[in-house]
Protein backbone atom coordinates (compact mmCIF):
# COMPACT_ATOMS: atom_id res chain seq x y z
CA UNK A 1 0.00 0.00 0.00
CA UNK A 2 1.50 2.93 -0.94
CA UNK A 3 1.78 6.26 1.34
CA UNK A 4 -0.98 8.04 -0.24
CA UNK A 5 -3.20 4.91 0.06
CA UNK A 6 -2.90 4.58 3.76
CA UNK A 7 -3.48 8.59 4.48
CA UNK A 8 -6.84 8.45 2.55
CA UNK A 9 -7.64 5.39 4.60
CA UNK A 10 -6.41 6.95 8.05
CA UNK A 11 -8.35 9.98 7.05
CA UNK A 12 -11.82 7.45 6.35
CA UNK A 13 -11.30 5.89 9.48
CA UNK A 14 -10.83 9.25 11.41
CA UNK A 15 -14.05 10.57 10.10
CA UNK A 16 -15.83 7.17 10.66
CA UNK A 17 -14.47 7.05 14.14
CA UNK A 18 -15.94 10.35 14.90
CA UNK A 19 -19.17 9.94 13.81
CA UNK A 20 -19.01 6.34 15.77
CA UNK A 21 -18.28 8.48 19.02
CA UNK A 22 -21.02 11.07 18.28
CA UNK A 23 -23.23 8.62 17.67
CA UNK A 24 -22.46 6.71 21.30
CA UNK A 25 -22.50 9.92 23.11
CA UNK A 26 -26.40 10.61 21.65
CA UNK A 27 -27.67 6.94 22.50
CA UNK A 28 -25.56 6.89 25.23
CA UNK A 29 -23.48 3.86 24.35
CA UNK A 30 -20.33 3.87 25.97
CA UNK A 31 -19.45 0.90 23.85
CA UNK A 32 -20.29 2.72 20.77
CA UNK A 33 -18.37 6.09 22.16
CA UNK A 34 -15.23 3.76 22.82
CA UNK A 35 -14.93 2.37 19.49
CA UNK A 36 -15.46 5.52 17.95
CA UNK A 37 -12.34 6.65 19.80
CA UNK A 38 -10.36 3.65 19.17
CA UNK A 39 -11.16 4.14 15.62
CA UNK A 40 -9.56 7.77 15.40
CA UNK A 41 -6.84 6.46 17.20
CA UNK A 42 -6.65 3.81 13.92
CA UNK A 43 -6.87 6.29 11.84
CA UNK A 44 -4.02 8.74 13.09
CA UNK A 45 -1.69 5.83 13.00
CA UNK A 46 -2.61 5.00 9.79
CA UNK A 47 -2.01 8.16 8.57
CA UNK A 48 0.79 8.93 10.12
CA UNK A 49 2.18 6.29 8.49
CA UNK A 50 1.11 7.10 5.37
CA UNK A 51 3.25 10.30 5.69
CA UNK A 52 6.26 8.28 7.33
CA UNK A 53 6.35 6.40 3.69
CA UNK A 54 5.89 9.25 1.39
CA UNK A 55 8.63 11.08 3.73
CA UNK A 56 10.75 7.97 2.95
CA UNK A 57 10.01 7.60 -0.51
CA UNK A 58 11.14 11.54 -1.47
CA UNK A 59 14.76 10.68 0.21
Amino acid sequence: MSGKDDKVKGAANKAAGKVKEAAGKVTGSEKTEAKGKMQQAKGEAQKGKGEVKESLKKK
